[in-house]
C-alpha cells in the first residue's frame, strides 16, 4: 500500500504549503504572531477601528428571523460546556487507564478573534463563541480518533467524508489477519504521541 502512503504524505505537504501561504497573508496584513498572543503592527489597529460598525447600527440591521433564531444559536453553549467537561473527565480517567496520550486542549481552541478592533462587542462575542465551538469539536474529534485507534482501527466499507488523521493507518475493511497482527502495535503507539497531531503510522497489511 505504498502508493496510499505516498498520497497521504503529499496531502500533508500541501497542507503545510497552505499554512505557509496563510502566514504570508497574515504578514501582509501586519499581523505579528507571538508565543501567547497575536497582535498587529503600529497603525494597523487604528485603520481597523475605522472599519468598525457600531453595536446599535449592527443590531438594528438584523432581520426579525435573526432575532428569533438567536436564542437557539446561543443555547448551544450549554451542551458545548457539558461536552468540554466530559472530555476533561474522559481524558483524566479512561485515556489514562488505556495509556493513550492525552490531547492538549489549547492546541485546538483559538479564541483570538475577540480582540480585533474592527469588530463591535456582539461580533466579538460571536467570534469567540464560534471559535470555542469549532475548536472544542476538533479537540473532541482528536480524542475520539485516538480512542477509535485503540478499540477499532478498521476502515469502513464505504467512503467516509473528512476522516480524522488517524484513519489512514487503520486496517482495511475485511482484512482480519492484519487486524490481529497489528492491533497491539497501533495501541502501543498511542502512548507515544507527543503532540495533538494525527498518527503517522502505517498499518501492517
Amino acid at each position: 500500500m505504498s502508493q496510499i502512503d505516498d498520497l497521504i504524505s503529499r496531502i500533508r505537504e500541501l497542507e503545510d504549503e497552505v499554512q505557509v501561504e496563510y502566514e504570508k497573508r497574515r504578514a501582509a496584513l501586519g499581523v505579528v504572531v507571538g508565543e501567547k498572543r497575536v497582535r498587529f503592527g503600529e497603525g494597523v489597529s487604528a485603520l481597523q477601528r475605522r472599519a468598525k460598525v457600531g453595536l446599535w447600527r449592527y443590531v438594528s440591521r438584523a432581520s426579525i428571523l435573526s432575532w428569533l433564531v438567536a436564542p437557539v444559536i446561543y443555547a448551544g453553549i450549554v451542551p458545548l460546556v457539558l461536552l468540554d467537561l466530559f472530555l476533561f473527565l474522559y481524558q483524566l480517567t479512561c485515556m489514562r487507564v488505556y495509556h493513550i496520550a492525552r490531547v492538549r486542549r489549547s492546541d485546538y481552541l483559538a479564541l483570538d478573534r475577540g480582540s480585533l478592533a474592527y469588530l463591535n462587542v456582539l461580533e466579538r462575542f460571536n467570534c469567540v463563541y464560534c471559535g470555542y465551538a469549532n475548536g472544542l469539536i476538533a479537540y473532541g474529534r482528536e480524542i475520539a480518533g485516538r480512542t477509535e485507534q485503540y478499540f477499532c482501527p478498521i476502515k469502513h466499507g464505504r467512503r467516509v467524508l473528512a476522516a480524522h488523521d488517524h484513519y489512514p493507518a487503520f486496517f482495511d475493511y475485511g482484512d482480519a489477519e492484519s487486524y490481529r497482527v497489528g492491533l497491539t502495535r497501533l495501541r502501543e503507539a498511542l502512548a507515544e504521541i507527543r503532540d495533538s497531531g494525527g498518527s503517522d503510522l502505517k498499518a501492517d497489511r
